[in-house]
């Protein structure tokens, strides 16, 4: 289930190394990601969890020998990477290097809680070449963190950021707005609190509740009311005027850096359709087009299972831990153009998209959603309304 090895003209792409560390201290209650907490069997896993993951890197160097592309960003994403030590990732980090390699100028990001860090443990990080952290942050209100059954208080966040800083790393906080009992004055209080503390990097997620978590639960049973969507659509657009305000730019719906050198470079690999392995249980990987020695080789995408045990029990084995592979078609790689590209501040040229479809372009032109300016000039560009209807604008396009 190993892909073959790219040969040289896929060094056209930048590369990165996604490492997914599935653990957590608790189980969020809107969180559907492959994560396991405490008292969940899967749990005790984590002791045989690095070793796996340093398994899996080996036997992808055997599969890419062909592609000498050092990493340029590493992402350790979750789950809540800062639940194993800092040893523990700087040894993960340690077998990136190994493994591929890291560029001079590489991006190297761990996600984190506020309550997962210390400064000793920050300061290790940036030691051993991390450069950000993404601090899970989500709200300074003390019940929207309740509702949302995070474990930090909000003045927990301040001392993250501080540490941080003082280690030297660039840092990014997270944030969610909609969440059940929220008002346009709790989200405010969480920009305000956002803006005090300066970060580098900010991203803002609409709470989505997803069938089969305890949230969603809760809501089939009308203990908890959504947040209807027009109060999120306010919510977005003061984020938006706020942090522009601030002097943070928008490059992605979702994202908003300081400056352009503060964008999280591994994201927008994914938004740019640069490739990536993806290391850990449940983990997604992608390589592009590519020929492996004279014979083309179509994009592919693959993914590893999701249970800790069985994943390391495959490499323990010896044997991929790849659940399964998809082949994308150009047809494939037409759609996700389209569906990622638009949603970054420089568009996505006409001449990219899979049918120019002049009416539908005249229609986002009209009805708001597309910048009338730089359609004309050959470029679709997201209007603040068409961020807020990028689905819509995807729909019409493909």
């Amino acid at each position: 289930m190993t892909p073959a090895s790219p040969a040289p003209n896929a060094n056209q792409r930048d590369f990165g190394v996604y490492i997914h560390v599935p653990f957590c201290a608790v189980r969020c209650g809107y969180c559907d990601f492959n994560t396991y907490a405490p008292g969940e069997s899967e749990f005790s896993s984590r002791s045989d969890y690095v070793s796996a993951a340093l398994a899996e890197m080996a036997l992808a160097a055997q599969s890419m020998a062909g592609d000498r592309r050092p990493a340029r960003t590493v992402f350790f994403g979750g789950g809540t990477p800062t639940m194993l030590d800092a040893e523990a990732l700087v040894a993960l980090l340690t077998g990136v290097k190994e493994t591929w390699g890291l560029a001079a100028d590489a991006e190297v990001t761990t996600e984190a809680n506020p309550d997962s860090v210390t400064r000793e443990s920050l300061a290790a990080l940036a030691a051993a070449g991390f450069t950000r952290v993404s601090l899970g942050m989500q709200s300074a209100v003390p019940h929207v963190l309740a509702t949302l059954e995070r474990t930090h208080q909000p003045e927990n966040v301040a001392k993250a950021v501080q540490w941080a800083r003082e280690a030297g790393l660039a840092v990014s906080l997270d944030l969610i707005y909609g969440t059940p009992g929220e008002t346009l004055a709790d989200w405010e209080v969480s920009l305000d609190a956002v803006l005090a503390l300066q970060p580098d990097h900010v991203s803002a997620y609409a709470l989505v509740i997803e069938p089969g978590t305890r949230m969603g639960g809760q809501l089939k049973r009308g203990l908890i009311q959504a947040v209807d969507l027009d109060t999120q659509a306010d919510m977005y657009e003061m984020a938006d005027a706020r942090l522009a305000q601030a002097g943070y730019g928008w490059y992605e719906v979702s994202n908003w850096a300081i400056s352009d050198d503060q964008r999280c470079r591994h994201n927008m690999a994914y938004w740019t359709s640069q490739d990536w392995w993806g290391v850990g249980p449940g983990a997604h990987s992608y390589l592009g087009p590519r020929v492996v020695g004279e014979v083309p080789v179509s994009a592919e995408r693959w993914w590893n299972v999701k249970l800790p045990r069985a994943y390391a029990a495959r490499l323990d084995a010896g044997d991929s831990p790849a659940a399964e592979r998809e082949p994308l078609t150009q047809e494939d790689l037409d759609l996700e153009t389209v569906m990622l590209q638009i949603r970054l501040r420089e568009g996505i040229a006409v001449a990219d998209l899979p049918e120019l479809r002049p009416g539908q372009v005249a229609q986002l032109m009209a009805d708001g959603l597309v910048d009338g300016r730089a359609a004309l000039a050959g470029r679709l560009v997201l209007t603040l309304k068409g961020r807020l209807l990028a689905d819509a604008v995807v729909r019409a396009l493909t």
